[in-house]
């Protein structure tokens, strides 16, 4: 038998099982094919991808540049290196695996993308911006392009182009598909019933939701929320939203006059010399469950809640959210402080095994939803919190907080440095990692000043 012929007839099987989505049986394809073609550049491009898409990013880089060596002008494959070589933060490498590409097929939009996300993440803002919009100029319809430039403008603080570029974003499209009333544009809204779409995660919902306000001042007279289960009760709390349904619920399909994403807000209602709406409080604690959690807290010493990880599917997470709770432990050094735990799902177990030998007290299995975290959050002193939905929660209810924030693609919210929130101004203070991308002076610096705190504490 032909072992090129055969190995030919193998690869096509497993392209076919590949666009099946039978992943498993791909691979075994490819690289069978593989075993009887050895000089297989396609073959070993393909099983890198599969390689890569479950995570062996070494085999995968083994065999992506084996295919490269074969046959170099495989423009497609330099691009999938180049974006394994991102995700390690092997950035010059990546750098050099999509600049490859690009001498291959200059004129592609997406490759000018992904050269100017890498440029992004390397906070290289100028090339960032040249790369993207030549890759808009190529192709004015590459939704990814337009959504990068506007994550690098709302870092910039340019909101008015990174507003309308934000629309580029593709997060609330299954209830566009849902939804049979329009999607509101800028009419007018007298007498109009109008939902709000959640987008994102939990923090999103609660940093936006402000903008319900402006809302019912355009006149709406019927304001729906659809929102996450965790959030409904909380959600009942803004004065403004006049009735809130979980997005696991019936949420109507007709009945109203528009429906708008949520983080479509201020794209609507930007001013150039307001830019930043409704600072805080907006969002208020239910008093009888402030009553209820008033009984377990601690009655002596500072009270500071903690958070140090966010939701683990996000995808900067393992950069946004700590190692562990022993990356804290320089806090249990400073005499004075009633430690709890606010951590719901993500590190609960954590918190539970490491009270067993350090003074921490752990809510978060009694905690039902942020309500209940809200309850607990307005009775604190301080919330120490990474990036996530615990520090725009306590943000919103206007109680101080301190975030950790990575130096790698830190989120746009936060801008590109400042120790402050142009969001929650009043309450939130930013503590960010140096270029090194390292924790402990992190913390440190974030204990010195809690230390410096509570000695001034009358």
């Amino acid at each position: 038998m032909d072992s090129p012929a055969t190995a030919i007839a193998v690869f096509q099987q497993g392209n076919q099982l590949l666009q099946d989505q039978q992943y498993a049986a791909a691979e075994d394809c490819y690289a069978q094919a593989i075993a009887l073609n050895p000089q297989f550049p396609q073959a070993h491009a393909q099983l890198a991808y599969v390689l890569d898409r479950r995570g062996a990013v070494t085999a995968a880089e083994t065999h992506y540049r084996q295919a490269l060596a074969m046959a170099p002008a495989l423009a497609s494959v330099h691009i999938n290196l180049g974006a394994l070589l991102l995700q390690q933060k092997r950035l010059p490498e990546a750098e050099a695996a999509y600049a490859a590409a690009l001498s291959l097929e200059p004129g592609s939009s997406a490759l000018w993308s992904n050269l100017g996300s890498l440029y992004l993440a390397c906070k290289n803002d100028a090339d960032a911006e040249a790369c993207l919009r030549q890759a808009m100029a190529l192709d004015p319809g590459n939704r990814k392009a337009r959504f990068n430039l506007a994550y690098l403008q709302l870092r910039r603080g340019v909101w008015a182009e990174g507003w309308a570029l934000f629309e580029a974003r593709d997060w609330y499209a299954s209830m566009e598909q849902h939804f049979r009333f329009p999607r509101w544009q800028g009419e007018a809204l007298q007498d109009k019933s109008l939902v709000l779409s959640f987008e994102a995660g939990h923090g999103d919902v609660i940093h936006f939701c402000r903008y319900a306000s402006l809302l019912k001042a355009r006149g709406v007279r019927q304001l729906t929320l659809v929102c996450h289960p965790a959030l409904t009760r909380l959600m009942r709390s803004h004065a403004d939203i006049d009735e809130v349904i979980s997005f696991t619920d019936a949420v109507p399909t007709t009945g109203h006059d528009y429906w708008m994403p949520l983080l479509s807000a201020p794209h609507h209602f930007y001013q150039p010399e307001a830019p930043i709406y409704a600072p805080p409080p907006y969002l208020q604690a239910d008093a009888a469950l402030c009553a209820h959690w008033a009984a377990q807290l601690p009655t002596q010493g500072l009270r500071v809640g903690l958070a140090w990880r966010g939701n683990p599917a996000f995808e900067n997470d393992r950069d946004r959210s700590l190692p562990g709770l022993e990356t804290l432990l320089p806090l249990w050094q400073i005499p004075g402080l009633a430690l709890i735990s606010l951590q719901k799902g993500a590190g609960e177990a954590e918190a539970q095994a490491f009270s067993a030998a350090h003074a921490l007290l752990c809510l978060g299995p009694q905690m039902q939803d942020f309500a209940d975290a809200a309850a607990i959050v307005a009775q604190l002193d301080l919330v120490i919190s990474v990036d996530s939905a615990m520090a725009h929660l306590a943000g919103a209810l206007g109680k101080p907080c301190w975030v950790l924030l990575p130096d790698y693609m830190t989120d746009w919210r936060w801008a590109a440095e400042g120790t402050r929130s142009a969001w929650y101004p009043d309450s939130l203070r930013l503590f960010r990692q140096d270029a090194d991308g390292c924790w402990p002076p992190v913390v440190q610096r974030l204990a010195q000043a809690l230390q410096t705190q509570r000695l001034a504490a009358p």
